[in-house]
């Protein structure tokens, strides 16, 4: 069976994401360090007890997600369900590697990257080929619906895409053709993309003046699930692991409704 050095792919990833670019809510890279080397790998959204527990269940080295832990503001102290999670995680030797805003961003690899993929959206590109961006540290991604669709038909398809129906505001027949999208919880980034001249912005959760912003600027709002729009980048990521090093990598999917 095919190993590789922790390290090794923790310099690998780091190189990847280019995690050292993000000034980010939380350490990004290899949180707990466990085993020297990793022959299997579980990939998931959030590095949760029952990822971890499902992680231990198939006897991997470690787990690659999305979603770490040590976010700016929690509490620092290892109580609760923190200690239950770090404590499972080191008695049983496991690795935990996390990747926030670098997962998000990446051009290829990355949660915008995957889900504009999945939902059939067409990314504007520059003279160089990358992605045409916008909003902070560039997370907000451009691009058209080709051909252009009505906004309720661009809410069906997400639908079936995510299994499941989103949060649409806006007036379901009205045309849309230029989009932008930002996975997760990018709510607030909604202006950056009215301001790019999008028809509808996608991300994955709202607040409560995100429905005045669409009512007040035209621009329909679509609200596809937090989880739901992060499913993608892990799973690419850990394709491309298992490609780069002939390891055994398996996505499980945690389902979170929010």
């Amino acid at each position: 069976m095919n190993q590789v050095s922790t390290q090794q792919l923790a310099t690998w990833l780091d190189t990847t994401l280019q995690a050292q670019r993000f000034k980010d809510y939380c350490p990004n890279g290899l949180q707990v360090e466990g085993k020297a080397s990793i022959s299997h790998i579980i990939t998931g959204v959030t590095a949760t007890q029952a990822l971890l527990e499902a992680a231990v269940a198939q006897n991997a080295d470690a787990v690659l997600v999305h979603h770490g832990w040590f976010w700016k503001n929690e509490n620092p102290c290892i109580v609760g369900p923190k200690r239950k999670r770090l404590a499972l995680a080191l008695q049983h030797n496991l690795n935990v590697f996390a990747y926030h805003l670098p997962l998000d961003a990446h051009p290829v690899l990355g949660n915008n990257a995957q889900l504009g993929r999945i939902l059939g959206f067409e990314p504007d590109r520059d003279a160089n080929g990358s992605p045409m961006v916008c909003g902070p540290d560039g997370l907000v991604w451009l691009g058209r619906c080709t051909p252009s669709k009505t906004l309720e038909e661009i809410g069906n398809n997400v639908c079936n895409a995510l299994q499941r129906r989103p949060l649409i505001v806006g007036n379901p027949q009205q045309n849309i053709e230029r989009i932008a999208w930002c996975t997760g919880g990018a709510q607030s980034m909604m202006d950056a993309a009215v301001a790019a001249g999008a028809d509808a912005y996608l991300t994955g959760e709202a607040s409560e003046p995100t429905f005045h912003l669409a009512q007040e600027t035209g621009v329909a709002f679509i609200g596809a699930g937090h989880h739901a729009t992060e499913r993608y980048g892990v799973q690419a990521l850990g394709s491309a692991i298992a490609q780069e090093f002939g390891i055994r990598v398996d996505f499980i999917d945690i389902d979170n409704p929010v």
